[in-house]
């Protein structure tokens, strides 16, 4: 009984001498749980594969619509990632990107910049530095957010010619997308078109000819503007998207020779279908979006050293699917025309793509991506 008595004071003395939190830490800088690490195997190649505005009940509604099957089921591992921003819960594209992109929490609207608008390298950046080959493929402008935080250092989002001005900062080897007006009919009279020339690119556009029936030089780098403004919705005739990432993902194959490469396609338009609260819209876009999928797992299965990833920067839309639907006959409603804060799916295929599983910051996706490269250091 001595003993017991004496093995609780010692307890309780021990409590007593614990310091007191005497107030909570604010949301941002409460830590993940720990995750065991895993090891992680090494890609020759990564294709990041983005649908902007791609949550949960967008791939469902793409499904249910499609015969109740997508390409994403095929893949072995996924997580998901939590998308707020560095200055709030909802991000936007600027900010989702950069956190791909650079592994940085920043401010809506931010493009490359921290929250203190000071540029930090992208993953695209540093794959040229290495000798990679690079590329960007977007229905969306090239220029519109996701692709550019890639790509550029800007402090706005919408700060377009200067976004296009920074192609000529890197050597990305091939880019397809929208808004040519940003290269050749700028406010400040230059022609990026002629300036890209004299860097070795290659550069057409949809006014000279269609993509499809481009003879690419393979010795140059590679530019195509697929529309003035903002292209098409797949719907209306757009139909670039599958022939561009598959024509991307083959030059760059070609031109990667033992260094291998990055590239990034964006689904752009599934964001705006939520934004427009438009079920159709966003399920033609998902769906379109789902073939590019499968022709990434395709080549990934038969190179053996190419990791695919797929996710979102977030969600649009608050998108539900409600009682009365059916299978290819969906009751849609939404609680928003802008962007939601819930937590994203990603998922993963090939050499490293177990890292992704589980749930964590959608800054640890850029650590993901250099980790499976094999980059060292910060």
């Amino acid at each position: 009984m001595r003993n017991i008595v004496l093995l609780f004071i010692l307890v309780l003395g021990a409590w007593s001498c614990t310091p007191k939190v005497e107030k909570p830490l604010m949301d941002s800088q409460v830590a993940a749980p720990s995750i065991p690490e895993i090891p992680v195997k090494k890609a020759k190649n990564i294709i990041l594969l983005i649908g902007d505005g791609m949550g949960l009940t967008q791939i469902t509604a793409g499904m249910y619509m499609n015969g109740n099957k997508l390409n994403l089921e095929k893949f072995p591992y996924v997580g998901l990632h939590k998308s707020y921003s560095g200055d709030n819960l909802v991000t936007d594209s600027a900010a989702g990107a950069t956190a791909f992109a650079s592994g940085l929490k920043t401010y809506n609207g931010a493009i490359g910049v921290d929250m203190d608008t000071v540029a930090h390298r992208t993953i695209l950046e540093e794959a040229e530095e290495k000798g990679l080959a690079t590329g960007l493929v977007a229905t969306s402008t090239i220029v519109h957010a996701t692709p550019a935080s890639f790509i550029a250092h800007v402090a706005k989002r919408k700060m377009y010619e200067e976004i296009a001005a920074d192609f000529l900062k890197t050597d990305v080897d091939i880019f397809i997308g929208g808004g040519k007006k940003y290269f050749t009919n700028r406010e400040d009279g230059r022609n990026l078109y002629e300036e890209l020339e004299k860097k070795n690119y290659q550069v057409s556009d949809f006014f000279t000819e269609e993509l499809q029936d481009v003879k690419i030089d393979e010795t140059k780098n590679f530019g195509y503007l697929t529309s003035e403004k903002d292209p098409l919705p797949v719907a209306q005739g757009r139909n670039y998207l599958q022939y561009a990432a598959k024509t991307s993902t083959n030059f760059l194959d070609k031109r990667a020779g033992d260094k291998g490469f990055f590239l990034m396609v964006e689904g752009s338009q599934i964001d705006w279908g939520g934004h427009a609260n438009n079920s159709d819209y966003i399920v033609t876009e998902m769906i379109e979006f789902d073939k590019v999928i499968g022709d990434a797992l395709d080549f990934a299965k038969q190179d053996g050293e190419t990791l695919v990833i797929v996710t979102a920067d977030h969600e649009t839309g608050g998108y539900a699917i409600n009682m009365g639907s059916k299978m290819d006959s969906l009751v849609t409603s939404f609680t928003t025309d802008y962007h939601t804060a819930v937590m994203i799916p990603v998922f993963a295929y090939g050499p490293g793509a177990e890292a992704f599983s589980g749930i964590y910051e959608n800054t640890a996706i850029y650590g993901k991506m250099r980790k499976a490269f094999g980059f060292q250091g910060e």
